[in-house]
């Protein structure tokens, strides 16, 4: 049975809808409006996962919505967090700020060619040759809602915690951060570290009921302070493929072949 056309719309809509948010995130950027821009970024993220789980569950895959996915990727997790990052923040560095944001544009850019090379090539894995550029996207988003929560949570209990939020939220702190945060994610996104997908997530081997216990304390958890620990899993996430190449537990992957040898073209 074949499936209608329309089945092909639905995934691509939803793939729209990533955009949509990305470009959302954009405006409220430039008006000031950096918590909202922050979480159309996570929208955007959303639509972003919920478009390949529809294209894989209605068989509808095709080499237009590839391409739609990837250019609206590059909009939502590379122009936006560029322009969140930089008017939350990174403008007061003037030219060190601008050119920052444009390597972490530059390097997601690079990180969704190889992406889809790779993915042209057969070349699939259950693990990422380098940060994805959500993720990275995801990971500045969350620092900005970070630290609005810890500028908003009121007087810490403890002297060194009072002192600790009043360094974390200074705005030379802040801006010093946002560098750092942008220059090593945007390095992270090129790198050939492996990072684990949800694929190679198995849980299986855990009780239905067990299951649903473990996610209710995390939904709890998580709910208590969804600012912080978004941040805080974010970065998680972001170290641990480091820590796993470090610790011996993956290698590295091997360096794409992209273009082809001139050498070969030559016939030498």
């Amino acid at each position: 049975m074949k499936i209608s056309a329309a089945a092909y719309v639905l995934p691509n809509l939803l793939t729209t809808c990533n955009l949509f948010w990305g470009f959302y995130a954009i405006i409220k950027s430039l008006q000031g409006e950096f918590q909202t821009a922050t979480y159309a970024i996570f929208l955007a993220a959303v639509f972003d996962v919920l478009d390949g789980r529809v294209a894989k569950m209605t068989k509808t895959h095709s080499s237009f919505g590839i391409q739609l996915d990837s250019l609206c990727d590059l909009v939502s997790f590379g122009v936006a967090p560029s322009f969140l990052i930089f008017q939350y923040s990174l403008q007061r560095m003037d030219r060190i700020g601008w050119i920052a944001c444009f390597i972490y544009l530059a390097c997601g850019t690079l990180r969704l060619a190889r992406f889809n090379v790779g993915s042209y090539q057969g070349k699939s894995s259950n693990d990422f040759t380098g940060l994805p550029i959500p993720m990275a996207a995801l990971i500045l988003a969350s620092y900005v809602i970070f630290i609005a929560d810890l500028q908003s949570s009121g007087e810490a209990p403890l002297p060194f915690l009072r002192q600790l939020v009043v360094f974390a939220t200074a705005p030379l702190t802040i801006n010093y951060c946002c560098l750092a945060l942008t220059l090593v994610l945007s390095l992270a996104m090129v790198s050939n570290v492996a990072y684990r997908s949800h694929k190679s997530l198995s849980i299986k081997a855990i009780k239905p009921f067990k299951l649903l216990v473990l996610a209710i304390i995390l939904l709890g958890i998580i709910a208590y302070r969804p600012a912080v620990w978004a941040f805080v899993i974010g970065v998680c996430y972001g170290l641990s493929g480091l820590v796993e190449w470090l610790c011996g537990w993956k290698k590295l992957a091997a360096d794409d072949d992209l273009f082809p040898h001139a050498g070969d073209e030559n016939g030498d």
